[in-house]
């Protein structure tokens, strides 16, 4: 029998990811992509094309009975562009409006999936200073815990068990921050961000896919996870320790007007905030991180 796993938001940095860890393993993998679909050279590969916005987001269903678990990745990219009205708009409008269309797809189904694991963020707890925040934390109040309140409950009710995994930043030399950052600390330009106090909650793309496949695998698990290592730092500490790994002085800091006055509302949120999340429930459940300490990621990255 076919095991067969449905994918939004696969041409993703973590869709990616996924899509090639799971076709490793031998699995079928199908994607729900906004652009007409593409052959794939793994024939266990499958596009399928989408209209969220639509009262029926697929034409044909036939192709999605059965799957045995639907991983939700779709998000617009926060980094992509300056926080306008209307770019907020699409921030939330596509987490919560596929969400919706996600489930307009599973109710035509006959055999829908029976587990989605749902992506959110860390977004979710806002600007909390030097507060240990687990799962069991109050939301915080803005923009992106907003975001993150709407995204979680519209994707609350997809399955009969959904896990919700709030990533952190997520670090890889394949892409997302990273790269851009390697290259201004190889130039010995790296520097801290604001006053540097600001706690980072990060994760390796690994860990990502593997806590997104443990997800799937544990029948007990539901509900928010923080997806983050269980040893956040804080700007300081990261630029510290990037440019000991590359060997490069870390002279310059960006303050924070200028990373406003650059970015605004985003560099507020994501830049300047400072969230410290710990990655209780997942460290209950026994999963284990590969890359649990930054120095050694960022050595194996570089």
């Amino acid at each position: 029998m076919i095991r067969k796993l449905l994918v939004s938001g696969g041409t993703g940095l973590v869709g990616k990811a996924l899509t090639q860890s799971l076709v490793r393993e031998g699995e079928h993998v199908i994607l729900l992509v906004r652009r007409p679909p593409r052959r794939h050279s793994e024939q266990t590969v499958l596009e399928i094309e989408w209209h969220p916005d639509r009262p029926e987001p697929v034409a044909d269903t036939s192709a999605l009975e059965g799957c045995y678990a639907a991983v939700h990745l779709a998000g617009a990219n926060l980094a992509a562009h300056r926080w306008t009205p209307s770019y907020k708009r699409l921030i939330l409008n596509s987490r919560v409006e596929t969400s919706h269309a996600l489930g307009r797809i599973f109710k035509a189904l006959t055999a829908p999936p029976p587990v989605v694991v749902a992506s959110s963020a860390i977004g979710y707890y806002g600007d909390r200073g030097n507060e240990h925040l687990t799962e069991a934390s109050r939301p915080g109040t803005g923009f992106l815990p907003d975001v993150c309140q709407a995204w979680e409950t519209a994707t609350s009710t997809l399955a009969p068990r959904v896990v919700q995994l709030r990533f952190g930043v997520i670090l890889t030399a394949r892409g997302g921050a990273l790269p851009g950052l390697l290259r201004l600390f190889r130039l010995g330009l790296g520097g801290r961000l604001g006053s540097g106090r600001q706690w980072m909650s990060w994760v390796s793309l690994e860990d990502t896919v593997a806590a997104i496949q443990f997800a799937i695998a544990e029948p007990h698990l539901s509900g928010a996870f923080n997806t983050t290592s269980p040893h956040p730092v804080t700007n300081a500490e990261f630029t510290r320790i990037l440019g000991r790994t590359l060997h490069r002085p870390t002279l310059f800091r960006v303050p924070s007007l200028a990373l406003l006055a650059a970015l605004g509302e985003m560099a507020q949120d994501t830049l300047l905030a400072s969230t410290r999340a710990i990655p209780e429930r997942l460290h209950s459940a026994g999963f284990q991180f590969s890359h649990e300490r930054l120095e050694q990621t960022i050595s194996e990255m570089v």
